[in-house]
C-alpha cells in the first residue's frame, strides 16, 4: 500500500499517546462529549454492546477506505477497530484479576506495540468484525455479573492510577466511544 495515499504500513509512524487520560472520570470529553462521570457503571454493559454494533457497521464499509489514513500519523478506520477490539479483550483480563485477585498490578500495555505485532493494518475487516463482536459481548457479560460489593474491588496501573471496578468501567468505555468518534466524527 503507497503512504502517499496515506495508506497504513508497518513503515508509518504513529505518534504514540502518553496522555493520562484518567481526567475523564472527573469531567466530559471535550472531543466526543462523552459525560464519564455521568455513566452509571451499570449501563456500560449495554454500552459497550452498542459501541460495538456501531463498529460492525463501520467495518462493512469499503476495505481500501477501512486501510486508509487521514493522515500517515492516525490510525485508519481498521486500525482503530483493532485497538477497540484489544481494549475489550484487556479490560476483560483486568477485570477479571480485579474480581478474582485483591488489589491486582495489571500488567503493561502498549497499544502501539500491539499495533505494530500484530499488524493491524494487514487485518482482514470481516474477521475483525467477528473478534469486535466476540470481545465486546464477552466484556459486556462480565460487566453484567458484577454486583454489589464487587464494584468496590480494585486494581492498579503501573503508573500508580487504582480503579475501583466501578471507576474502571466508567474509564474504559470512554475509549472505544472516544474512538468511534475519531472515525466518525458524530459525538455522543
Amino acid at each position: 500500500m503507497s503512504t502517499s495515499e496515506n495508506h497504513a504500513s508497518p513503515a508509518d509512524a504513529i505518534v504514540p499517546d502518553t496522555k493520562d487520560w484518567t481526567w475523564v472520570l472527573e469531567r466530559p470529553c471535550p472531543e466526543c462529549g462523552l459525560d464519564t462521570p455521568a455513566v452509571a457503571a451499570t449501563a456500560v454493559a449495554g454500552m459497550v454492546r452498542d459501541n460495538a454494533r456501531s463498529w460492525l457497521a463501520v467495518l462493512a464499509g469499503d476495505e481500501d477506505g477501512l486501510r486508509r489514513r487521514r493522515s500517515p500519523e492516525v490510525w485508519s478506520d481498521l486500525e482503530y477497530a483493532c485497538h477497540v477490539r484489544d481494549v475489550f479483550r484487556l479490560f476483560l483480563v483486568r477485570l477479571d484479576l480485579m474480581l478474582d485477585q485483591d488489589g491486582p498490578l495489571f500488567p503493561n500495555w502498549d497499544q502501539d506495540e500491539t499495533a505494530a505485532a500484530e499488524r493491524y493494518w494487514e487485518q482482514r475487516p470481516q474477521v475483525v468484525a467477528g473478534e469486535l463482536a466476540e470481545a465486546g459481548e464477552a466484556l459486556a457479560a462480565a460487566f453484567e455479573a458484577v454486583s454489589g460489593e464487587q464494584w468496590r474491588r480494585t486494581g492498579d496501573r503501573s503508573d500508580g492510577a487504582r480503579f475501583t471496578v466501578e471507576s474502571f468501567a466508567r474509564y474504559l468505555i470512554h475509549d472505544p466511544v472516544h474512538h468511534l468518534f475519531d472515525v466518525t466524527g458524530e459525538r455522543v
